[in-house]
């Protein structure tokens, strides 16, 4: 039985729910699910995890000493085996003799670039000489004779203008379209989805003024909210997250286990 579940079959014992436990404790309840799930990957470290443990352990009826060893025993990255440690002091390790490198490796290589150095130079020389041995056209023969106006090109001419204005006057909208244009994209508002792809994160949802959703979204979840005007938002571990507004996938809106509030219009 692993650290995560013992603490979850210590809490059923206690006939303490998630929430319960978290207003007891005040860590949050998405973190201990995951802490039952023995993933304290989002503890914050080695010495959050262990307070963690140290404040929880007496709420449900367990000892923290016995917590903390079984976390570094399982998880902690500071725990280490005597084998390792005589490692790294180079006891244990087994001496190897360095191989000394013959010079022929070197020398083809040598060949090699000398080859390919020429082989490059042959192909530039032959294009160059196929490029220089192409005719240039004389300037008589590049200079195209410049065209004539005739008497009927001359009235096209001068009837163009009043062509050009009344097809322009015609493509402008009419003060009518652009205000339809201009309600459509109002009434367009802004829509939201957030999905919990790497993590849970607490969230508080206000659209169009009005609180919508309050509480937590664990990992795996996916909320969507649309709104008129605007919507505001609260995360506490916006790097769990995926924002998309109005069909655009944010960036991440902020790091692990870091406090955000922003405004979507």
């Amino acid at each position: 039985m692993n650290l995560g579940e013992v603490l979850h079959n210590a809490r059923i014992s206690a006939g303490l729910s998630l929430d319960d436990l978290a207003s007891m404790t005040s860590v949050r309840a998405g973190l201990l699910g995951e802490m039952e799930k023995n993933n304290f990957s989002h503890c914050g470290g080695d010495i959050y995890a262990r307070g963690h443990l140290r404040n929880i352990a007496p709420k449900i009826g367990l000892e923290p000493s016995q917590l903390v060893e079984m976390y570094n025993a399982e998880h902690s990255a500071e725990s280490r085996s005597i084998n390792e440690m005589l490692v790294e002091n180079n006891v244990a390790r087994v001496p190897h003799e360095k191989k000394r490198m013959s010079w022929k490796v070197p020398a083809m290589a040598s060949l090699v670039i000398i080859l390919v150095l020429a082989v490059v130079q042959i192909v530039i020389s032959n294009v160059n000489s196929s490029t220089s041995s192409k005719p240039t056209a004389t300037a008589s023969e590049s200079a195209a004779p410049a065209p004539t106006a005739s008497p009927s090109n001359a009235a096209n001419t001068s009837t163009s203008p009043k062509s050009s204005s009344s097809s322009s006057a015609s493509s402008s909208p009419s003060p009518s379209e652009a205000a339809s244009n201009t309600t459509a994209a109002a009434t367009n508002g802004v829509k939201m989805t957030i999905a919990a792809a790497r993590g849970s994160s607490q969230i508080d949802i206000v659209v169009d003024g009005q609180h919508v959703d309050k509480g937590s979204i664990f990992q795996g979840e996916s909320k969507s909210f649309e709104a008129k005007t605007s919507i505001a938002i609260y995360f506490s571990n916006p790097a769990g997250l995926d924002v998309t507004v109005n069909g655009k996938l944010l960036p991440p809106l902020g790091g692990q286990n870091q406090e955000v509030r922003r405004t979507f219009r």
